[in-house]
């Protein structure tokens, strides 16, 4: 789920973004269990190392782009997790990252390999959606390989940067590899190859 990117950057964010439907083995538990028997909620520091191993699986079969965990620390005010009622597991996670005043970007969103099915990446990305309304973004982005669960959110594939001139130039400003992404800097290209950028209006 579009996944942001270098190392430390958020170009995990974009790509990031890509992870639902990517399932790899199946899980222990059947998914009709674990999608009736999920909570999502605000992710803690002591939930970092869960979702380092969630980007790990996707990382190793170049879905996603690695991010550093030391960034996972610095953002986890940012993410929501997916968790097991039955045992406390968890297996998705996902984060919000304002960019703008009305616009914020779907960043890390991944799921627990042999989940696919679950409507664990769904519950975990209307979260997020709920998350911009209550901040007061109007405009969520993600940059992606999972066109199609993104669609069905609402997500359309756009083409140019949807800022106007004085916010694309604040926007120039920011140390972010994901608000890189977001602008289509040249430097940041090879993260964002083969992805879509999507955007939704909320």
């Amino acid at each position: 789920m579009s996944t942001e990117s270098s190392a430390e950057s958020s170009a995990q964010s974009s790509a990031q973004s890509s992870v639902e439907s990517s399932a790899e083995s199946p899980s222990a538990a059947s998914p009709e269990v674990t999608a009736k028997a999920i909570t999502v909620r605000r992710a803690r520091t002591g939930d970092v190392p869960a979702v380092r191993r969630l980007l790990d699986a996707y990382v190793r079969g170049g879905i996603l782009l690695d991010k550093a965990t030391v960034t996972l620390y610095e953002d986890i005010q940012e993410f929501w997790v997916a968790e097991r009622d039955d045992n406390a597991e968890v297996v998705g996670c996902g984060a919000l990252h304002v960019m703008w005043e009305d616009l914020a970007e779907v960043r890390t969103l991944a799921v627990k390999p042999g989940l696919k099915g679950a409507g664990v990446g769904h519950q975990l990305l209307e979260k997020l959606l709920h998350t911009a309304r209550w901040l007061g973004v109007r405009r969520v982005f993600c940059l992606t390989f999972e066109v199609d669960f993104f669609g069905k959110h609402g997500f359309v594939e756009i083409g140019e940067t949807p800022v106007d001139t004085d916010v694309y130039a604040e926007l120039l400003r920011s140390y972010d590899e994901g608000v890189a992404e977001f602008l289509g800097l040249e430097r940041v290209k090879p993260n964002t190859l083969g992805n879509s950028r999507m955007l939704l209006h909320l």
